[in-house]
């Protein structure tokens, strides 16, 4: 179910209006019934990320996939060798979620000039130095400040205080889903008077971490009565260390977050979670029906977005068994 929503939702936005035509320097992919595909996986330390690899796995028995899968192992100095090492394994094409925006820019650039078709999935690198429809052929994921900010739009519409003092946990430095999921959940809380952001660290979207550093910034910020964690592994550490710690989540404390995994629809059925922003990890068959679409010829956009629901006290029972 969860997966042929994201494959309807992207595929309205696959497709350029007519007149927009492909970058001219883009290598070309061959139409045929087999390819060999590179999955450079980021690491496997969480729910979400098991989740998109076996996607890409259970997609390549159906899509024709010789699978060259790797996994970094949280290194992107690994996930930029795990790329080189696929190109000199002569991959067709190439589906990438780059740990950081930055580092990983050459490997997209070695693929590119390798005529390697490369397609990022779920993290996009720095526009300012590489370009969707010029150095690689599309992002396909959501839209992280659109996440962030749906996550503050639901805090303010449904907080009961009067002064809300938050701790926001980031993920992993450098990423695109931390930089924007901030962004975005930043700039709108700073349009109520109500709250203030007293601390913000990285807890590398790990629940272990995110647990750490919730331990620490809760001694120095006692009154916390908010928290803004960028995925739901990190809104589960925090909810452990504030049990710990003798408060109670969903009751003196505010718990908001991005992902949409069982443990956080389980956090919102039991009362200890507010709100979670979807972001699919099921990226396979969308990566399959985007691949073939460019191998026929058809122009993708630099952006095949996916659109993300949210999820409340309101609707988590019901969806909870489609979560990963």
């Amino acid at each position: 179910m969860k997966r042929r929503i994201l494959m309807g939702a992207a595929a309205l936005s696959l497709i350029l209006p007519a007149g927009m035509a492909l970058a001219q320097d883009l290598p070309p992919l061959e139409a045929k019934d087999s390819y060999k595909v590179g999955f450079a996986q980021t690491e496997s330390n969480n729910p979400w990320r098991i989740a998109q690899t076996k996607s890409f796995q259970d997609t390549a028995a159906t899509c024709g996939w010789e699978l060259v899968l790797t996994d970094a192992g949280g290194s992107a100095a690994k996930q930029v060798a795990d790329v080189d090492s696929m190109i000199a394994q002569g991959i067709d094409v190439l589906f990438l979620p780059p740990r950081e925006e930055s580092p990983l820019i050459p490997a997209v650039m070695r693929a590119k000039g390798a005529g390697i078709p490369t397609f990022l999935v779920d993290r996009s690198v720095d526009p300012n130095v590489a370009q969707a429809g010029r150095d690689y052929v599309s992002f396909l994921g959501s839209d992280f400040i659109d996440q962030g900010g749906r996550a503050a739009g639901w805090l303010t519409e449904n907080f009961k205080g009067d002064k809300g003092v938050i701790i926001e946990l980031e993920g992993t430095t450098g990423s695109s889903p931390a930089n924007d999921r901030k962004k975005g959940f930043d700039d709108a809380i700073a349009g109520d008077s109500r709250f203030s952001i007293v601390a913000s660290r990285s807890g590398d979207f790990a629940r272990d971490e995110g647990r750490k550093v919730m331990e620490t910034l809760l001694q120095a910020h006692p009154d916390v009565n908010v928290v803004y964690a960028h995925n739901d592994e990190m809104a589960i550490g925090a909810i452990q260390a504030l049990e710990a710690a003798g408060r109670k989540p969903g009751e003196d404390v505010t718990i908001v977050s991005v992902d949409g995994t069982r443990d956080a629809l389980q956090a919102i059925i039991d009362g200890k979670m507010g709100v979670t922003v979807e972001s699919s990890p099921f990226f396979g068959p969308l990566a399959c029906d985007t691949m073939k679409k460019y191998a026929a010829g058809e122009t993708i956009t630099p952006w095949v977005k996916v659109e993300d629901r949210i999820f409340t006290k309101e609707n988590a029972a019901e969806h909870i068994g489609e979560a990963y």
